[in-house]
């Protein structure tokens, strides 16, 4: 199955609000310049063929009737997260739950910049019947509190690339831990965007 980070705001071109496909070609004659709406139908289309299961931030973090939009259309079947879009703040997460503009949240501690901030958007996404990916950052260390983070809070994701770097081996070393010192760990599995906050501690797969 697969996930996919988009990150759209990096290609989304605010003058005429639609996505250049080819932003990083010059020169450049916008002949793959989409609207939302245009973005939205390849994304289904490739949901369609594809056994896509999350997409991450799939459009601008301001374009808020994109995200609504494709949440509506696509979100029963496919996880769509906020990271640029809610910045792990938990003002952002309230309006995003507001307008229906995602159904989960991608958590960075140190984002947002304190624990309680953290817990508390946790609570928020998971009151509002969100998944919570916990994830790592660019310029990542070998610290791996982000473990303890996605099983303290029962995330039941935990996002921190392929296991081919100590920054990276860590995270997923300090889950073998945790699961060696819980007397019934129990895994997210297919389950993992459905983890109520008072949930026992959850090992995540």
């Amino acid at each position: 199955k697969i996930g996919m980070d988009i990150a759209a705001s990096e290609f989304y071109k605010p003058e005429d609000g639609t996505y250049d496909l080819n932003f990083k070609v010059e020169p450049n004659d916008g002949s793959q310049k989409l609207p939302p709406k245009g973005l939205e139908d390849l994304y289904a289309e490739w949901s369609e063929s594809s056994p896509i299961i999350s997409i991450e931030d799939p459009f601008d973090q301001d374009d808020w009737s994109a995200w609504s939009s494709i949440v509506s259309r696509m979100g029963k079947d496919v996880q769509i997260v906020g990271d640029d879009l809610t910045v792990t703040n938990p003002n952002r997460i309230k309006v995003a739950a507001e307008k229906g503009a995602a159904n989960a949240l991608l958590l960075k501690v140190n984002q947002i910049g304190s624990i309680t901030e953290s817990i508390e958007a946790v609570k928020l996404a998971k009151e509002s019947g969100w998944g919570v990916m916990t994830s790592h950052r660019s310029g990542e260390t070998e610290d791996d509190f982000i473990a303890d983070v996605a099983v303290g809070l029962a995330t039941g994701q935990i996002k921190s690339g392929a296991p081919c770097r100590s920054e990276r081996l860590s995270k997923y070393n300090q889950l073998l831990r945790i699961e060696e010192q819980l007397e019934n760990p129990v895994y997210a599995g297919e389950n993992y965007r459905y983890i109520p906050i008072e949930a026992p501690a959850t090992s995540t797969a």
